[in-house]
């Protein structure tokens, strides 16, 4: 740990948050001494105060123990290259537009790309009307299914939920043209365009 690195970004969260050195020191149950030392590189924060800091500034551990916020930049494009992080313990799904830290059950997740879909792999997708009628064989058991289906096109994502035990049918609205994707529980995360 850089203590000069870390103190700066202390100083620079706690300018940015409006708070002095007295009222931070006080938040913390230290002496403004102590922020200061902080400040200057001299020393670190305890690591019983860690999990504080990161509560009150509202920023990463990883990120406060670096003393390096990392910015993404501005994004351009469109949704098509959407991240999906997928949670192997309790399903959660979060998508994000560019590369960023998510965690989930305690656990860093890695962003997952899909694949391809060929074959029996992919859906049967038709247009019924003003929509899109997604179907597929696909086992639907509670240790083998699909727990959604997203339709994703420049401007717009659809995530649909699907449960075990039930069939896989799904209707979206038609939004021009666009790239499913989905997630299978034991084989990944697939897409096609549509």
């Amino acid at each position: 740990m850089d203590n000069e690195k870390i103190g700066a970004l202390i100083r620079s969260l706690r300018r940015e948050n409006g708070l002095t050195q007295l009222q931070l020191a006080q938040a913390l149950h230290v002496s403004d001494k102590a922020v200061s030392k902080w400040e200057r590189g001299m020393g670190a924060p305890d690591l019983a105060l860690l999990s504080a800091l990161t509560g009150m500034f509202n920023v990463d551990l990883q990120a406060l123990c670096s003393g390096e916020l990392e910015r993404n930049e501005p994004l351009g494009g469109n949704l098509k290259g959407l991240r999906w992080y997928l949670c192997p313990h309790c399903g959660n799904v979060v998508t994000s537009m560019t590369e960023t830290a998510v965690t989930c059950c305690g656990r860093k997740l890695q962003a997952s790309l899909p694949a391809q879909a060929s074959g029996e792999d992919r859906l049967s997708a038709e247009r019924i009307e003003n929509d899109l009628f997604l179907s597929s064989n696909h086992e639907m058991t509670r240790e083998h299914f699909i727990p959604f289906v997203a339709l994703v096109t420049s401007d717009t994502v659809l995530l649909k939920k699907l449960y075990p035990e039930w069939d896989l049918q799904v209707r979206l609205p038609l939004f021009a043209h666009g790239r499913l994707v989905w997630h299978c529980s034991r084989h990944g995360l697939f897409c096609q365009e549509v």
